[in-house]
């Protein structure tokens, strides 16, 4: 399986963006990292080796972004507000400069976005936030309110990062367009955010698949799924 590392400057963020990529041709994937987590990670715990054969048969590409959540949600020693805007930044690096590049790269109107955790987050997030860029959105083991990051501050950013707060006001004919898996484990922490998410979606008219497997909050269950869903393209 062809891999290659990737590093590109981000206007946005100021500084290099590191990259992982697997596969020479095929749809293009970006896959986000769990919590702190890096752009080695999808590797490290082997979720791009669940995707082996469909990399390899040219079926999909996959771009394994670096995160910025230690200087976001995760960034305790900013205000919350800080944290929002620099998580806004990373949005826009996404939307503006490595979006645009896969579309030309690969020849393609939208992409699909994956990740497990908190990756799931920012799957979900930039997919709604951004619906016109987004063909496939795969969210595993995900929560999707980000309240427990911001120490009860609430604001107008912070709204249109907080997927429970956003969605049930939110049109755009693309959410109808684009295909949607929730996954989660029976014994998952993260459930009762995915059902949540999933009620949404459905009081919305928004088609998606709500799938429920046995397991905890694990990469076993997250590589079980990818694949799988994976096929469904």
């Amino acid at each position: 399986m062809q891999e290659v590392y990737r590093p590109f400057y981000s206007h946005n963020l100021g500084h290099d963006v590191e990259m992982l990529v697997f596969g020479d041709m095929g749809y293009p994937i970006v896959i986000f990292p769990t919590s702190r987590g890096r752009y080695y990670e999808a590797k490290d715990f082997k979720l791009t080796e669940s995707a082996r054969w469909f990399v390899e048969n040219h079926k999909v590409k996959l771009y394994c972004i670096d995160s910025v959540d230690t200087h976001t949600w995760y960034a305790k020693h900013l205000h919350p507000a800080e944290r929002v805007q620099n998580h806004m930044r990373y949005d826009q690096m996404i939307s503006q400069e490595l979006v645009p590049m896969l579309q030309q790269e690969c020849h393609v109107d939208k992409v699909g976005v994956a990740g497990c955790s908190f990756g799931g987050y920012q799957a979900l997030n930039f997919a709604f936030r951004h619906p016109e860029q987004v063909a496939y959105l795969f969210a595993m083991g995900a929560a999707y309110d980000m309240s427990q990051f911001v120490d009860g501050h609430y604001d107008e950013n912070f709204y249109y990062n907080n997927p429970p707060s956003y969605m049930p006001n939110a049109q755009n004919d693309h959410f109808y367009q684009m295909k949607i898996v929730l996954g989660t484990a029976e014994n998952d922490f993260c459930k009762p955010s995915t059902l949540q998410m999933s009620d949404i979606l459905n009081s919305k008219g928004i088609r998606h698949w709500l799938d429920i497997r046995p397991g905890t909050h694990d990469w076993p269950v997250w590589r079980d799924m990818f694949p799988h869903y994976l096929s469904l393209m």
